[in-house]
């Protein structure tokens, strides 16, 4: 019979390919994160569900799904081993250099607005950290899913986070090229937006972004129609560039086109600043010393050099 400190030790080795599994949904992506073969995690799990006599993944050809049973214990174990990795990463910390991986989830937009300008200086800097960035338009529970924190509009992250600002506000515009106005018209007011084309934006979620546009206090929600939708923020703009429509981004994406005079503004009056985007993690967790290096460099003022 094992005793209970070797059976300790092997499922501490056996949940963690499980969670690894459990977040990536696939046994290669698990595998590469956790430097094993495929074969090594699927046998593990094999293992640890013969243990416990229950199945935990449904597995196909194509797709890898928790059970009931396995979306259970991963709920359970995500915060039991986060404790054991933020009490590892803390006695890391007490050295001289911030150390350990850090997890951190963000919509495609955030992380290149946010992260992805300081990427190689802060991994140059600190290079015994590792940052493992995960794109996700869903609004996670970074706690539940594992996550160090997260990146996301003020006003949509939970009450109970701690948030730090890192971007200035975020204004959205409603832009399209001066070829698709010539032939349709400028919107004066957002209901005239029900008679043009627009380039509408899907969640991660599936749910169809309704258009906000607010002036002196008067909120208008739009669901507006067109001949094209997508995920992707960046394509709403070239798409815009194309003449297809009238698309509705952060201005920032539109920065350069808008510049060059390859689209224009409607309806600015109707489309103010809103608070920007916030880094923001739960206060009730340790902040690791590579969290920490990262909060300190994303609030940083401009260097001058």
């Amino acid at each position: 019979m094992k005793t209970i400190h070797q059976s300790k030790s092997n499922d501490l080795s056996a949940f963690a390919a499980f969670l690894a599994v459990a977040t990536h949904r696939s046994f290669r992506s698990a595998a590469s994160e956790l430097n094993m073969t495929p074969s090594a995690i699927s046998h593990s799990i094999k293992v640890l569900e013969q243990r416990l006599s229950v199945r935990l993944f449904n597995r196909t050809t194509r797709s890898v799904s928790l059970t009931e049973a396995g979306e259970r214990l991963a709920s359970k174990l995500r915060p039991a081993m986060a404790s054991i990795e933020e009490a590892v990463q803390e006695l890391e910390g007490d050295g001289h250099f911030p150390s350990g991986t850090v997890r951190i989830n963000a919509s495609e937009g955030a992380i290149r607005l946010v992260l992805r300008p300081m990427l190689a200086r802060f991994l140059n800097k600190y290079p015994h950290v590792h940052l493992d960035i995960v794109s996700d338009g869903r609004l996670s529970d970074i706690v539940a899913d594992g996550f160090d924190a997260g990146i996301r509009l003020a006003e949509a992250v939970p009450k109970d986070m701690v948030a730090i600002s890192v971007t200035r506000e975020v204004r959205f515009a409603a832009i399209a090229s001066p070829e698709y106005f010539e032939r349709r018209g400028y919107p004066s007011v957002p209901h005239d937006l029900y008679d043009h084309d627009c380039i509408r934006f899907r969640f991660e979620s599936g749910a169809i972004y309704r258009w906000e546009l607010e002036r002196l206090g008067v909120m208008e929600r739009i669901n507006v129609s067109g001949p094209l939708t997508l995920t992707d923020q960046p394509l709403m703009v070239e798409a815009a560039i194309d003449g297809i429509g009238i698309a509705f981004v952060p201005d920032h994406l539109a920065k350069d086109a808008l510049e060059d005079g390859r689209l224009k503004r409607v309806l600015e009056d109707w489309c103010p600043a809103d608070p920007g985007l916030c880094l923001y993690y739960s206060g009730r967790r340790h902040i690791s010393s590579g969290l920490r290096a990262l909060i300190t460099m994303l609030t940083e003022p401009p260097s001058d050099n």
